[in-house]
């Protein structure tokens, strides 16, 4: 069974420690998403995206049934919560199904800061949709990490990719709403519930695209662990995430949405030989800055009442 809503008010002022376990999982879940876009991408100039993007969403499927069982919840819920599991679930197929031909378009790091209007999404969407109150402090620290952002890609430096464009705004769109309807959900369904429903609707909208887009070219042994590697760190991020909304304000986390853009950066270095350079360097701080704003005074808060 659904458990009963919580206020409204408790929902928008988290305790210190509250605070801190939803800041843990965020960071942990786009940690995860980071690990995963990287393989993604190497995945994707070899492969065809709808196979890699399907396979994914079969290992997050076998994933999200298992912790399910694991903790013995049931399948139904009542059918307001299912409407909105269903749409958040195709929100995120859709994310995911665009998010991953996007790679082979643009150089990962340019791609995740892209792709990182969507924190701008949740902010605008976040008073509309979930009442929740939007300080000058959130505004303030999403500003710098969007100035952060530019110092990583500097426009202008590269070509930019119209269609690869097209695919990760409309990734972004469909995530930041995923968020808005993850904190949603938060108090009225099971953490399990909401990872079955989003695993399972995205596995079908991955399953009816492969049917127009049929590889040519099938992954041999080695790729295919890389595969469930990278499947992994996709719903570990998931389940993670939905965990995170149960603590803190959608709002509120969006800006740590840029420390992906950071892992994004040294990733590229790592894995495919792009050495940032000091204007990325720059951003980098700027945008680690703007999240440790926000977390720092609640970390503060907490030890003092310790």
């Amino acid at each position: 069974m659904s458990t009963p809503p919580i206020p409204q008010a408790a929902l928008l002022t988290p305790q210190p420690l509250e605070w801190l376990k939803g800041c843990g999982f965020f960071l942990f879940a786009i940690t995860m998403f980071a690990t995963l876009d990287a393989l993604a991408k190497s995945l994707v100039h070899v492969y065809s995206p709808p196979l890699v993007n399907l396979s994914r969403y079969t290992v997050i499927v076998v994933l999200a049934f298992s912790a399910l069982l694991i903790k013995g919840h049931s399948l139904h819920v009542a059918l307001p919560e299912r409407k909105l599991l269903l749409l958040r679930g195709a929100l995120l197929g859709i994310s995911g199904t665009a998010f991953m031909p996007s790679l082979q378009y643009m150089p990962l790091a340019e791609a995740t800061a892209i792709y990182f209007v969507s924190p701008l999404i949740v902010l605008i969407f976040a008073p509309i949709m979930l009442g929740e109150k939007v300080g000058l402090k959130q505004y303030l620290a999403l500003g710098a990490g969007m100035i952060g952002m530019l110092f990583i890609v500097r426009p202008g430096s590269g070509e930019i990719s119209l269609i690869g464009t097209a695919l990760l705004l409309t990734s972004a769109t469909s995530f930041a709403l995923v968020q808005i309807f993850t904190r949603k959900l938060a108090h009225r369904a099971e953490s399990e519930q909401i990872f079955v429903y989003a695993a399972g609707t995205s596995w079908c909208l991955g399953a009816v695209t492969i049917l127009f887009f049929w590889p040519t070219l099938w992954p041999t042994p080695t790729d295919w662990a890389w595969i469930v590697l990278m499947s992994l760190c996709g719903g570990l991020g998931q389940y993670a995430l939905i965990y995170a909304y149960k603590f803190v304000p959608a709002s509120t986390l969006a800006p740590l949405n840029y420390f992906q853009l950071v892992l994004a950066v040294l990733y590229g270095e790592l894995l495919f030989g792009q050495m940032p350079t000091l204007s990325s360097l720059a951003g980098i701080a700027l945008v680690v800055a703007a999240g440790l704003s926000l977390t720092l005074p609640m970390l503060f808060s907490y030890l003092r009442s310790r």
